[in-house]
């Protein structure tokens, strides 16, 4: 009799720790086809985000009164960042084979502006040398004329502002598609199979440009509202997951890098003596957990709680910032801006090119946390509501090089060696960089990104089959 009843017990604790590990959450999820019973798995995802994005733009200050040769490079106030945008993600996943499956998914942006105004944030304003206000008069963007000293409207025909609105520029509302994500999902350990190991998954995944290239344009205003960046990208991510009673920790590694561009992408390479031209790439964790305050088990509701965080390291590469448009308008070739680029730097005269607006940044950290709330219904239903915080090192965001030296004759453009091989990019040779501008570029004027502070408001709805 008591071996019978220990046997019982024992049966209803292993029930008991089965049914909690296959009510685990997301990061647990397995899609798996040709199971027993259950031929395909099928996970239909759409996630709603609202990214909401504030950040200072500041700018190296060369000869600034009252600085030593000796003295760090100055950087004083400018401009502020504001943007928002709001994200529909559509995802599939489904299961091919045995814990490995097949997703997509085709994020669509609803809604995207950016806009900048004069660095007024203290209270009370300081205007004039040594105040703790920047107004039209002490901006150096539009001193250098990067800007119209009235500023530019992208909603209003690329018209002005007040003389008394911070306001100095408004990008066109921008919408539509970048990429298509597609990748493959393999699970080498899957809990609901064994519940002495955790869920680990292996994923590979390929973005794919499909949408409109992201560019502004005086002449088409109306017509510059693309999203896409014209890259296509491989991310290879590795994540991990057990659910242990009424606690399930996860932690999640990835890297990610361009691998191609399309033909009308920013990013293609003027030659000459152009590098580091490719986008940024990026690496990153993120780790949390979900406490489950009510569990009724597989075919009952669930209520969990989580929190979690994520680091990211953005390394050295072009990227689009929060001063792209306004380059971009700066150096349009058909007007005379001053970032026009020349497009030969071995002929003599200008050949004008257009400045992408992308610019060279610095390696720089992204830091976050996250809270969420999820409610589950059955095996098929679950709702969760979201909220990030989060931050980013200051960072300069035009580096771009002058060039580089190149050996021996390489440098000469008919056969003369003078300037060859001598540690210094020769102006008029290819060692020169077209996309090099000294007016942001050069060391005492480059921009800065800096009290970067990021809020994110999200929702998704799942459905698994």
């Amino acid at each position: 009799m008591r071996r019978l009843c220990f046997v019982l017990a024992a049966t209803a604790i292993h029930s008991g720790v089965a049914a909690r590990v296959a009510s685990a959450g997301p990061d647990s999820d397995v899609a798996s086809g040709f199971d027993e019973g259950d031929a395909l798995d099928l996970h239909l995802t759409i996630d709603y985000r609202l990214d909401i994005r504030r950040s200072a733009i500041r700018r190296e200050m060369a000869g600034r009164p009252g600085t030593l040769p000796t003295d760090p490079e100055p950087v004083g106030a400018d401009l502020v960042f504001a943007g928002q945008r709001h994200t529909v993600i559509p995802r599939l996943e489904l299961g091919l084979f045995r814990d490995l499956s097949v997703a997509v998914a085709l994020p669509y942006v609803l809604a995207d502006d950016r806009d900048l105004e004069l660095d007024q944030r203290d209270t009370p304003c300081v205007f004039g040398p040594g105040g703790t206000c920047v107004d039209r008069a002490s901006s150096s963007t539009l001193a250098d004329g990067i800007l119209p000293a009235d500023g530019f409207d992208g909603r209003n025909g690329g018209a002005g502002f007040a003389a008394d609105d911070p306001m100095v520029f408004r990008a066109p509302t921008r919408h539509g598609l970048d990429q298509v994500h597609v990748g493959l999902v393999f699970a080498p350990m899957n809990q609901r199979r064994d519940d002495t190991k955790p869920t680990w998954k292996l994923g590979i995944e390929g973005r794919f440009a499909i949408g409109k290239v992201a560019r502004i344009t005086r002449a088409d205003l109306d017509g510059s509202t693309g999203v896409g960046r014209g890259l296509h990208e491989v991310k290879l991510w590795t994540s991990m997951s057990r659910r242990l009673g009424w606690a399930e920790p996860a932690f999640e590694a990835w890297w990610m890098a361009p691998f191609a561009t399309t033909s009308d992408s920013l990013f293609a390479s003027p030659g000459f003596g152009a590098r580091n031209t490719a986008a940024s790439q990026e690496a990153g964790v993120r780790f949390g957990f979900d406490a489950y305050a009510v569990d009724q088990g597989d075919e009952g509701a669930r209520l969990s709680l989580g929190l979690g965080g994520r680091v990211i390291s953005h390394f050295e590469g072009r990227s689009y910032t929060e001063m792209w448009e306004v380059f971009s308008l700066a150096g349009e070739s058909t007007g005379t801006g001053p970032l026009v680029l020349d497009a030969d730097p071995t002929a003599s005269g200008m050949q004008p090119l257009d400045h992408p607006g992308i610019t060279n940044i610095e390696n720089y950290l992204e830091l976050g946390a996250k809270l969420h709330g999820r409610i589950e219904v059955g095996q098929r239903l679950r709702v969760t509501a979201l909220v990030e915080l989060g931050t980013e090192t200051e960072h300069v965001i035009t580096a771009t090089d002058a060039g580089i030296d190149l050996p021996t004759c390489q440098s000469a453009t008919s056969g003369d060696c003078e300037s060859a091989d001598n540690d210094l990019v020769s102006p008029g040779t290819v060692e020169v960089n077209p996309l090099h501008v000294p007016r942001i570029d050069l060391v005492g004027h480059r921009y800065h990104t800096d009290s970067v502070l990021t809020f994110v408001v999200g929702a998704q709805l799942q459905l698994l089959f």
